[in-house]
């Protein structure tokens, strides 16, 4: 390996690395702000719900495609929410393409009888896919206020109670609730999924919603003010994460945000890899597209402050950090022989050791989401360093994946909108073989990942002749974590 080839490896390794360290700082700033806001009791108008002339017209919005195993327990669910019916609309916006149409349809003649203000929508054709459904329900919405739930989403009977009431702000676009997990201790991948989302709906949501800066509805488990949604230029079907640019363009415009973290809605989490690894793609090339159409927006906004534009900048990066992490994994084994073949570039990695900061940040974080949700006992910390640990392998071994997604988002690559296959899990006897909505064909990207399982094996024995072992912990969770994913795809037929 020649001189220039290393410094160039030594260059493109530590930008990424600094990148990761940016984020890790963001994040950490964004705990400050998360336990800041514990501290205030905040008072903010709200609708008097007891004054029938204070109780606001609310559409439910519920966007559904081919749902045959949750329609049932979605529409169940749905019925029993309180609210006057005389102020309460039902939109049941339904793109199936299969059977589930009709069973749809006689569930929803029985709840008419029952009283309830509930419509079944059918498109000719799915154009915009769920932004194009949302838009189109929106034109006949009777509500002021516009509530959406994914298919596999629970709300409790009083959700609409604790959320509607905060827009007696009239600034207010958007109230947002925290997703809860229905089959969290399903399996290791439920687990590290529930990890990953309480960060972000703890730490992340919290943490810029107390100073302000934006946030984003999570397409779900929120409700909207039809005002905004229209303010902001409606739903765009140009990415892969609608939620997120709408989000983005309302605030833009001065509407703000409330995040309940009080308020739990209980979801679905994936339990077979092959669905996690498409709701993966959509999220991280959705975010890829948003950052390429929005942060222009952003950077150039008159309206905000310069810290709210980097956590917002930081925001539309984050699924771009799988591409840093990837690339530093990448190029961990390189480095290796750089730094035993090129003596005096030892000070380098005196320097980029440095950024082992990066992962303690991350892990103090994390632990502050963790224990606010599951207890802070000492078993608790035990249990967190060990799923922390497994939650940090797997999304090594997703990196490959979503640094894809990744690339054909900011490369501008359009792709059609892959929903999440559901399976009404919620307790360790449900099986999820026999579903019908599953990927058959075997993700390409597990034959790369075998590969990279072996590639991170072979960093291991490196260590060995180089007598260097500080990478080796690495190598170990990258080979741990490129195993699991391959594995878990080739036995789930992803």
């Amino acid at each position: 390996m020649g001189l220039t080839i290393a410094y160039i490896i030594i260059g493109i390794y530590s930008t990424a690395l600094l990148l990761i360290f940016f984020y890790s700082l963001a994040q950490l700033n964004l705990l400050v702000n998360y336990l800041g806001n514990k501290k205030i009791n905040e008072v903010a108008p709200k609708y008097n719900l007891l004054d029938p002339k204070e109780i606001p017209y609310v559409t439910i919005q519920l966007p559904i495609y081919n749902e045959e195993y949750v329609m049932e327990r979605l529409l169940d669910n749905i019925s029993k929410i309180e609210y006057p019916k005389s102020k309460l609309e039902i939109q049941v916006l339904d793109d199936s393409t299969d059977d589930t149409v009709i069973e749809t349809a006689e569930r929803i003649e029985a709840l008419k009888a029952q009283g309830l203000d509930i419509q079944h929508i059918r498109r000719t054709n799915r154009e915009g896919f769920k932004a194009g459904a949302l838009k189109e329900g929106l034109e006949i919405a009777k509500g002021d206020f516009i509530a959406i739930f994914d298919a596999d989403f629970l709300p409790n009977s009083d959700w609409l109670k604790k959320t509607v009431i905060f827009f007696k702000d009239s600034e207010i676009g958007v109230v947002q609730t925290r997703w809860g997990h229905i089959n969290r201790n399903y399996s290791t991948l439920t687990k590290i999924q529930a990890f990953a989302l309480d960060a972000h709906f703890t730490l992340e949501q919290v943490g810029r919603n107390a100073k302000g800066h934006f946030i984003n509805f999570n397409g779900t488990a929120g409700i909207w003010r039809k005002e905004c949604i229209l303010d902001a230029g409606n739903w765009e079907g140009d990415t892969l994460t609608e939620d997120l640019d709408l989000s983005y363009r309302a605030q833009l415009k001065n509407w703000k945000f409330k995040y309940l973290e009080d308020v739990e809605t209980p979801a679905e989490l994936p339990v077979v890899i092959s669905a996690a690894r498409s709701q993966q793609f959509r999220w991280n090339k959705g975010g890829a597209e948003n950052f390429r159409k929005t942060v222009w927006s952003v950077l150039n906004a008159k309206n905000i402050s310069f810290k709210t534009k980097f956590h917002g900048v930081m925001h539309l990066l984050n699924s771009s950090m799988f591409l840093c992490v990837f690339i530093v994994a990448l190029l961990s084994i390189p480095m290796l022989y750089i730094k035993n073949t090129f003596g005096h570039l030892g000070w380098i990695f005196e320097v980029t050791s440095f950024f082992i900061l990066s992962t303690v940040i991350l892990f103090i974080c994390y632990w502050f989401t963790y224990k606010s949700i599951q207890g802070s006992s000492f078993d608790n910390f035990v249990d967190y360093i060990k799923l922390f640990f497994t939650f940090f392998s797997v999304a090594l071994g997703f990196s490959l994946h979503n640094s894809v997604a990744v690339l054909e988002g900011h490369m501008g690559k359009r792709s059609e909108f892959v929903r999440t296959p559901k399976f009404n899990i919620s307790k360790l006897g449900d099986s999820w073989k026999g579903n019908k909505y599953l990927a058959k064909k075997i993700s390409p990207n597990m034959i790369l990942e075998f590969g990279l399982m072996l590639y991170f094996l072979f960093g291991m024995y490196s260590a060995i002749p180089l007598n260097d072992f500080g990478l080796f912990p690495f190598h170990f969770m990258l080979f741990l974590g490129f195993g699991f994913v391959a594995f878990k795809s080739l036995t789930a037929k992803a």
